[in-house]
């Protein structure tokens, strides 16, 4: 199974010199398997680079939506290859507020808002409700967990030829910097990979402690409770340049080994992790 970073970002897109190394795009990751389709964890604007590397045929995937804010979709009609007539996807997320979650989708995609609606692209594209529990996907046995958020959202864990995936890309943290949800740790309990939200400094997370989003000490924390064995930091904000992710991300590491974490990464444009 390998695990490939497409967008790493949070909240908005951001591009030019000082993030060239991270990258600027929003959310985008892969999951793929000899023989699979696909699992794609959300649909940000990587999801535009992931169709480049794809190629020119026609994509049959799946794709695990955490939510539906607009840096976790907004890169669907601009993949490529589900422009090909023949090209399938089937895309799963949870319901807001009793609106089930293809018709929240299609009121987010449809004029004034942007020019195509869904069903007026080329692939066959489903769009599926999903509720908490576990369910077979693709081949590989998923888990969908409510997380705290700003709006309703999932967190999940797939699990897949022996190796398991957690991924948390939007996590409020709680005002003692201690709890985890008890959701949140069954997701990520032993998993070999946890990719998870990591947008705020400290100082920034004071001032923003409402908008939905962890420290990366908390981040830690969620990693050490849980016994990930590899942290992936995730969702970065836009305004961390490259050079300081790399000083968060020394630090993390640092931190890390301090709390039990052996192996704590940033994650960044083009990263590729094969479990093997």
């Amino acid at each position: 199974m390998e695990i490939t970073f497409y967008g790493v970002r949070g909240s908005t897109p951001c591009a030019g010199e000082s993030t060239a190394r991270y990258g600027g795009n929003t959310a985008s990751v892969a999951i793929t398997s000899e023989g699979a389709d696909p699992i794609l964890l959300d649909l940000g604007t990587g999801l535009r680079y992931f169709g480049k590397s794809f190629g020119t045929d026609a994509l049959h995937a799946h794709a695990l939506v955490t939510h539906l804010h607009w840096d976790h979709v907004q890169g669907l009609p601009f993949c490529q290859p589900l422009l090909v007539d023949g090209a399938s996807l089937h895309v799963y997320g949870p319901s807001h507020e009793g609106v089930p979650f293809g018709e929240a989708f299609d009121q987010l995609m449809r004029p004034p808002f942007f020019p195509v609606r869904i069903s007026e692209l080329p692939a066959s594209i489903e769009l599926t409700t999903l509720a908490e529990g576990t369910f077979d996907i693709a081949g590989a046995r998923v888990t969908a967990l409510y997380v705290p958020h700003t709006d309703t959202t999932f967190g999940y864990r797939i699990e897949r030829d022996g190796w398991s995936v957690a991924y948390v890309s939007d996590h409020q943290q709680p005002e003692d910097a201690m709890t985890v949800e008890d959701a949140v740790v069954e997701l990520c309990r032993g998993v070999d990979v946890l990719i998870h939200d990591a947008q705020f400094t400290p100082a920034e997370y004071e001032c923003k402690k409402s908008w939905g989003h962890c420290t990366i000490d908390f981040a830690i924390r969620v990693a050490a409770v849980a016994g990930a064995k590899k942290l992936v930091l995730f969702h970065h904000d836009p305004s961390h340049d490259d050079d300081m992710l790399d000083e968060l991300a020394r630090d993390a590491s640092a931190e890390g080994r301090r709390q039990g974490v052996d192996d704590v990464v940033a994650a960044f444009e083009g990263l590729r992790i094969s479990l093997v």
